[in-house]
Parts: structure tokens; sequence; C-alpha cells
């Protein structure tokens, strides 16, 4: 992982003038972006566990798609109210932790817990109290995840002001934050292999135990080891501890509708809500039609290919995607990169229709060097170009609210994933999908085929057209950091 890691990490500071490059103040070191990196791959690992072990709701405790996809969708309206809340809280916090790192930590330890606690169900228990019982807890989980992470992409934007240090940052997060799509899959392994377990229910009782211990210990890394390089004035005006909390909640407002009315901003939110989550919303079927349609219904039959299918994926990512989209957006630039990197994807969707076969699974590893350029490139693009977009929020506010834009830009992430998980269910429905019976249909089959294909491809194409004449390029924010820079020159010292 170090090698590699270190591959894409440049110390130095570029000078536009020429190839040359020198040491610069911005340059991150690598053991804080190592560090910052397995906060990522907690962020990653929880909705990636999560995403495997919901499988079981359907799977093994019957539940029905409507109340499996209002399992998704309602813990997110949470998020519609506690991320914005948790970015602007983390804005304005002055502590001697920083205003991030003790969130950070709480977060850790709230989203670990609730996540065993979440687990602990039973097939003995009924449909609707096995569906209380989690939403209860799912709710809390989110929470404790909001805490956690709201903080935690805002302390990424403010750890260097450098354009491409920004890029190599959250390269070497999200090469880390990978290996949670490389490590999830094989859950499905462990949870219905009946040398593990007697049944999958008793699998994720206790699966659930060490995955939310694991990565309650990789969420606090961060918190203890990283530091930023900006500060933040209050700007409520006036001396804001003393701020009342109707000024708080004004002020609250206000930040949301200039970070909303940010053109940058809207695009980078529109394109990454239709890609991932269009993605996110048929992700799961990739195992019912491995299971379903590859193998009968059976899954000791299925036996490591869903695993397979999903390591590949995430190692494709790693060793491929990762640094080829690192290299891209410094020679090419985060635009320009972004839109090679899904059109690549389209392809690699398309040719699953053929790739999906009973009679040659290795088949559906083809497409995937293709296919894995839509997810894999995009966090690490848009992290980087919202960093961009919190200097320009700065110069034309003279404030900072890193915490804001990454609150309502993860917000528009899993809120939408809430519709994702919504829809998932519906589609199941829609195409005749029975969760009781181990055959189905052959038109419930073609349909899940053609939704793995066609949802995804719709989203990407929609997040090209929204991000095509995308214009906060290097040139742009280079000007803008140089006057921010000159800025804090000319500014009086207190």
């Amino acid at each position: 992982m170090t090698t590699q890691a270190a591959g894409m990490d440049i110390a130095a500071t570029e000078i536009e003038e020429g190839t040359r490059v020198v040491p610069g103040p911005d340059m991150i070191p690598m053991s804080q972006k190592i560090a910052f990196g397995l906060g990522m791959l907690a962020n990653q690992l929880f909705p990636a566990a999560l995403g495997i072990f919901m499988v079981i709701l359907v799977q093994s405790l019957g539940m029905s798609p409507f109340l499996w996809g209002l399992i998704f969708f309602l813990p997110k309206l949470v998020d519609a109210i506690t991320d914005p809340l948790m970015g602007y809280i983390s804005d304005r916090t002055e502590s001697r932790w920083g205003k991030r790192r003790p969130y950070i930590f709480i977060g850790a330890i709230v989203a670990g817990i609730s996540y065993i606690a979440m687990w602990q169900l039973s097939a003995e228990n009924s449909q609707m109290y096995n569906f209380w019982y989690f939403l209860a807890w799912s709710i809390v989980f989110t929470l404790g995840l909001t805490i956690f992470a709201a903080p935690y992409v805002a302390l990424g934007y403010e750890m260097s002001k450098d354009y491409h240090e920004r890029t190599r940052l959250m390269a070497v997060a999200q090469w880390i934050g990978q290996w949670a799509w490389v490590i999830a899959p094989w859950f499905w392994i462990i949870l219905y292999d009946p040398d593990w377990f007697p049944s999958a229910t008793e699998g994720a009782r206790t699966l659930s135990i060490y995955v939310g211990l694991f990565c309650m210990a990789l969420a606090m890394v961060p918190a203890i080891f990283c530091r930023s390089t900006h500060s933040v004035d209050d700007g409520i005006g006036g001396d804001g501890a003393n701020a009342s909390l109707g000024d708080r909640f004004r002020d609250l407002f206000r930040g949301i509708g200039i970070t909303f009315r940010n053109k940058p901003f809207q695009k980078i939110c529109i394109a990454t809500f239709f890609i991932f989550n269009a993605f996110n919303c048929v992700a799961g079927f990739a195992f019912f039609i491995i299971v379903y349609y590859m193998h009968a219904g059976d899954p000791v039959a299925a036996g490591n290919w869903p695993a397979m299918f999903g390591s590949v994926s995430a190692l494709c990512t790693c060793f491929l995607v990762i640094p080829v989209v690192n290299w891209m957006a410094q020679r090419y630039g985060k635009h320009q990169t972004f839109l090679m990197t899904q059109t690549m994807s389209l392809l690699g969707y398309a040719m699953f229709w053929w790739s999906f076969s009973p009679e040659n699974p290795f088949l559906m590893l083809v497409p995937i060097p293709l296919y894995v350029f839509g997810i894999g490139g995009l966090f690490t693009l848009m992290m980087s170009m919202t960093a961009d977009v919190c200097d320009m929020d700065e110069l034309e506010t003279h404030e900072r609210r890193e915490g804001l834009f990454g609150a309502i830009y993860w917000w528009m992430v899993k809120f939408g994933g809430a519709f994702a998980g919504l829809l998932s269910g519906l589609i199941l429905g829609t195409v005749g999908f029975d969760q009781s019976v181990t055959v189905q249909s052959d038109s419930a089959l073609a349909g899940l085929r053609a939704a793995f294909i066609l949802v995804p491809v719709t989203g990407t194409l929609i997040g090209i057209w929204v991000m095509r004449n995308y214009d906060l390029d290097e040139t742009r924010v280079r000007e803008i950091r140089a006057e921010l820079d000159a800025r804090a020159k000319s500014a009086p010292q207190l």
C-alpha cells in the first residue's frame, strides 16, 4: 500500500513556468495523507459492509422489497437536517483540539457501536419487529456517521491550498479507501458459508462486532494525527461566542443559501448526485444477478463469484483508475479528466449485457477495467474540485466554510442514496423479483440485467451534460489563490 501511495505523491509545489518542482509550504507529508486515508477507509468500509449485510434482510430474514427500500430511505431523511447542521457546527467550533477533530473522534465511537447494535437481529422475530428495530438503530448509526464524516471531509479540504496537492491528497485517500470494496465483498462468503456460521443472520450478529470495532478504530486516526492549515472567522459578526441561538440559525441558513448559489458547486453536486446514486441504485443487483441468473438462485453454488466481482472492481480502482486519474488530472485538468473517465465507464456498463454469462463466469470480469472509471475517479476529482470551490467562496464572501460545503456535498450523495435505495426496492418489485422463491422468472432476470446497465448509463450521461461547461480550471483557481494570499498579507495583524 505504501509503495503505491508513494507513487502518487509528488513532494513539491509545481511552478507553472517549467517542469521543475520545488518544495512548497502546501505540501502534505505522506504520513498525514495516510492518516487521512485511514479515515477514508472507515468512511467507505461502513457503507460497503452495510451494503453487503443489507442483502440478509431480504435473502435470510424475508423482508419485503418495499420495507427494504424504506430502510434505505428513511434514515437519510435525518441527514437532510443533520449534515448541513454538523458542517456548520464544525465550521464555527473553537477548541484546543481544533474545530474538526473532536467531532471526528466522537462520531467514530457512535457509528461503531450503533453498527454493531443494529445487526443483532433474529429470524425468530417478526418481519415488522426486525424492521422497526433495524430502522431505529440505523438512524442512530446515520447520526454517528454524520458527526464523523462532515468534519472529516472538511478537514481534507483545508489540509492544503495547492491545486494539484489537493488532488494528490484525495488520490491517496481514495486509494486507501478503495480497500473497503476489496474487503467487503468477502463478507458474502463468510456470511453464507455454513463452515463459518449456521445461518447468515447469526453470521451478521457476530461479524458486525468485528466490523464495527475495526471501523471505529480507523475513523479515530485522523482525529488523533491529522492537522489542517486554515483557520476561520466566525462570520456572524461581533462576538460570535455570544451570539444568540436565533443568530446562529440565521447564519446557518445564510451560509446554506450562499453555498447552494455557488454555480461550480451546483454542477459538482448535481453531477455526483446522478452518477453515484444511479450506480448505487443497482450496485446490489450484481449479487442477485450472479446468484439468481448465473447460479439458479443458490448462494452456495455462487461461491466466491459475488466477492470476486466486488474485489476485482476495487483492485482495478486501486491499481489502475486512481493512479491514472491522478496523472490525467495533473496533465489535462480535473474537468477534462472527469469527462474522459465518465465516457470510458459508459462502454463498460454496456458490455455487462453479454458478460454476465452462466456458461463462463469469468466473462463478467472483462468490462470491469472500464466500468470502474465511472465511480473510481468520481470522488477523487469531485472532492478536490470542492476544495477549489471553498477558495472561490472565501474570495467572494471573506469567510471559509469547508464544513458546510463538505456536508452539503455528502448530503446530496447520501440523500440521493436514500432515493436510490427506495428505487432499488421498487425496481425489484417492478421487474417481478420474488424474494420467497429460489428460481426467478426469465422476465425478472432480464429486468435486473437491463436495470444494472440502463440506470447508471442514464445517470452518467446526465452528469456529463451538467459538467460540460464547468469553468473553475487550474488557471482560475491559481488566480483565486494568489488574490487570497495577497489579501492575507495586506490584512492588519492583530
